[in-house]
């Protein structure tokens, strides 16, 4: 992408969204069809994860015959905008993600449930995933890969200060205030596009309050205006004065360089910084732990969203494009995507793994030991919610620590109530 990693919606999130930009203006009426021609709507525009689905659809191309238009958009383009998007001439298949975003516009009828294809790939894919991609009944995402949030490091910078990976939440905020005093900015923090911030409040959350909590605040089955969320902001004030100094004004890409060079000594983020950080030698130097425990169910809960693709509904009678979504759902086109963007897991049972690096090994293993996998706040839940209220009062909370939980909630009922 050539903005960010991730992002979310920002203001479009209702079917009202803004008007969609030219360049996103979906497939040609041909492609809905009967016939040997589809179309893919991807957002994945960073040169790594692009030459990814690229490859993807090169394997499909040359296995079937038929031919897939490719259309490849800033995320920020495709994620702000997909309401219209959806409801205007979208490409008949579209990068997206398990979670409440997908549930949401198979609400509103704007994504094709695709059982059928699924009947030709499930055996691929375990329960976990299987119920991430389902929705009412109906499966409607096919899993591509999914990435741990964890805490990254350099070993080198622990073996030079001889610190060590902290287990407690208490022990964590003790290795920081060591870390200052050795002259390092303690933790690498990204907040200018405001999505990154909820990495940390989901871990906050589940290990202050537990997984279900998270899950039940992200669908407003919990006040915003509880004592469980304020603990929240509260333990998150402790790691305030070792977060980057400049995070509102940097992206994450910036604040990975930090942790680069050296500068910073731990990074909350997604194992999609090896997309970013590529030098060898620092990426040997690369190690993570999971989030420490504070209050409850330890470290069992782990975010790991899922990435994958689904059906827009105008598409859903087009053969050619529930053939390419059920060899998206391969092993073989998930090592073919794989092989150009090493940062991420293959979800499809076979799939290659014996060229994962150290550091897939371990997400993989964090991942499969974990009892719960969060989807991350901004695909968990209301996508407005995440938009229009988290990012400005994360961002507002980085700067200056303060946090109107009241106010959070007045702004969810309303939301959600006409959701």
């Amino acid at each position: 992408m050539t903005q960010s990693r991730r992002t979310v919606l920002k203001g479009a999130a209702a079917l009202g969204a803004i008007p969609i930009l030219a360049a996103c203006t979906g497939g040609d009426p041909a492609s809905s069809s009967d016939g040997k021609a589809t179309s893919l709507g991807s957002g994945l525009a960073d040169a790594v994860p692009k030459s990814g689905i690229q490859a993807m659809v090169d394997g499909f191309q040359t296995s079937s015959g038929d031919t897939v238009r490719l259309n490849v958009m800033p995320r920020d383009q495709l994620v702000n905008n997909i309401s219209t998007y959806l409801q205007a001439n979208p490409e008949d298949v579209i990068t997206w993600f398990a979670g409440y975003r997908m549930r949401f516009y198979a609400d509103k009828g704007l994504l094709a449930p695709i059982d059928d294809v699924w009947e030709k790939i499930g055996a691929n894919f375990g329960t976990g995933l299987a119920a991430a991609s389902s929705h009412e009944g109906k499966k409607y995402l096919v899993p591509n890969y999914n990435y741990p949030w964890v805490v990254f490091y350099r070993k080198s910078v622990f073996q030079q200060h001889g610190y060590q990976v902290p287990k407690t939440f208490d022990a964590l905020v003790a290795l920081c205030a060591q870390m200052k005093k050795d002259g390092l900015s303690p933790i690498a923090f990204g907040g200018k596009d405001g999505w990154p911030a909820m990495g940390t409040f989901d871990y906050l959350n589940m290990r202050t309050n537990g997984y279900q909590f998270h899950v039940d605040l992200c669908a407003h089955k919990e006040s915003w205006d509880s004592p469980k969320v304020k603990a929240v902001f509260d333990n998150w004030k402790a790691l305030l004065p070792y977060q980057d100094t400049a995070a509102l004004g940097q992206s994450w890409q910036q604040a990975a360089k930090n942790l680069a060079n050296k500068k910073s000594g731990l990074y909350v983020i997604g194992t999609f910084l090896l997309q970013e950080i590529t030098d060898k030698s620092v990426v040997d130097d690369l190690d993570f732990f999971p989030f420490p425990e504070i209050a409850v169910e330890g470290t069992e809960a782990v975010e790991a969203p899922i990435d994958g693709f689904v059906m827009s509904k105008r598409a859903e009678k087009n053969k050619a494009a529930k053939d390419f979504l059920a060899y998206l759902g391969t092993p073989a086109a998930q090592d073919a995507y794989a092989a150009k963007d090493p940062s991420n897991l293959q979800t499809a049972a076979g799939a290659n793994t014996s060229s994962f690096s150290p550091i897939q090994k371990k997400a993989a293993e964090l991942i499969a030991a974990s009892k719960n996998v969060s989807q991350f706040f901004d695909r968990d839940a209301l996508p407005a919610m995440a938009s229009n209220v988290m990012i400005p009062a994360l961002q507002g909370f980085v700067k200056d620590g303060t946090i109107d939980t009241r106010g959070l909630e007045a702004q969810a009922k309303t939301l959600y109530a006409s959701a």
